[in-house]
């Protein structure tokens, strides 16, 4: 007796096939939503969030700025004599750390040196409180300059905000205990990097507390003695700040003081100089404003653009994918039928109708 091999079970596979595609596609379109929404929710968070904690200030900071005049004019107070063409270098050395009981102020000590040599031409110390967000000093917590306490620090006190705008900025400056007015003047270029340049005139103002004995023939007075004489200042700052991160990069001083007698009849030439920062400082100081400025770039508006337009893609995408699931649905129910009734002749039953007929006929 022969028996013949059974069709292959065409209806149940391709009813399978179909049912899996269909699946395939709402899951599909599940996906597209829940990736699309989690590109969109990291394109906002990187813009409202994870900016704002890089755009400030550093917990920590630790800063050296120093500047020179090769070509100085200045008053040796050992001698009472006037040193011409020395080179005379100012040096602010900032150190600090996050205020305590407030994680968005930064306590700095400040101190600065003007030094010739081994002589010392002026020192002075402060202390101030720094809001990290925009930069401005904040009347709290054992601030001073010189041991004044009675001293309320005001404005910007190096850093400008991160993304500020052109407008004039106060900076304070601890000689005369004032915040004149930074003035915008311009865009230009330093060491490779656009800045923008800002500048501070004080005129001729008498520094507070820094009244001295001073022989009396030192400031040109027929007497003998002494007279007491205190240091006037006058002053034209320049900074270069990239505007992006708010980084100063380079800074120059053109610093005239004097000693005065309190009537004005004594005075004598105690500084002349004109100070710029040291080129390697500039140097790195424009490689680390520039990394800062790229990396708030990025977060602020290139990553946020590109991530929210292809969340945008995505989600947009989700429609369609559910349209191909409906169909590959509507498609599996018109070919219900048709499967089941290729179910309906299985294997088996054609067999033993072959054997039936192979007994009629040996």
């Amino acid at each position: 007796m022969m028996r013949y091999p059974a069709p292959p079970l065409r209806g149940r596979g391709g009813r399978a096939r179909r049912r899996t595609g269909a699946a395939l596609a709402r899951q599909g379109a599940v996906i597209a939503v829940a990736l699309g929404a989690f590109l969109l929710t990291s394109a906002l968070m990187l813009r409202f969030y994870v900016y704002d904690q890089l755009a400030v200030i550093g917990p920590r900071t630790d800063l050296t700025l120093r500047m020179t005049d090769p070509e100085a004019d200045y008053l040796d107070t050992s001698t009472w004599s006037t040193q011409k063409g020395r080179e005379v270098v100012r040096t602010t050395e900032i150190s600090g750390g996050a205020a305590a009981g407030n994680d968005g102020w930064a306590t700095w000590e400040v101190s600065v040196d003007t030094a010739s040599g081994s002589a010392m031409i002026g020192h002075m110390d402060r202390r101030v409180v720094v809001d990290r967000s925009t930069g401005r000093a904040v009347n709290c917590c054992g601030e001073h300059v010189d041991g004044d306490r009675a001293v309320r620090q005001a404005g910007l006190v190096l850093h400008w905000p991160a993304g500020a705008d052109t407008g004039n900025r106060p900076l304070y400056d601890a000689d005369v205990r004032s915040a004149p007015a930074m003035r915008y003047q311009g865009v230009e270029e330093v060491a490779g990097v656009p800045v923008r340049r800002y500048t501070q005139t004080i005129p001729p103002t008498q520094v507070p507390g820094s009244a001295r004995p001073v022989p009396a023939s030192a400031l040109g007075l027929e007497r003998s003695g002494t007279v007491e004489a205190s240091r006037w200042l006058e002053l034209e700052r320049t900074f270069w700040i990239e505007p992006v991160s708010g980084r100063l990069v380079s800074a120059e001083e053109s610093r005239r003081e004097t000693l005065r007698t309190e009537d004005g009849r004594g005075e004598r030439l105690f500084l002349s100089a004109d100070l710029e920062t040291d080129p390697g400082l500039v140097a790195a100081f424009a490689e680390d404003a520039a990394g800062r400025g790229f990396t708030l770039r990025a977060v602020h508006t290139w990553a946020p653009m590109g991530l929210g337009a292809l969340g945008g893609l995505v989600l947009a995408s989700a429609p369609l994918l559910a349209l191909r699931a409906a169909r590959k649905a509507e498609e599996e129910a018109d070919s219900a039928p048709l499967a089941e009734h290729e179910e309906q002749v299985p294997g088996d039953d054609l067999a033993h109708a072959r054997d039936g007929h192979d007994g009629l006929h040996p």
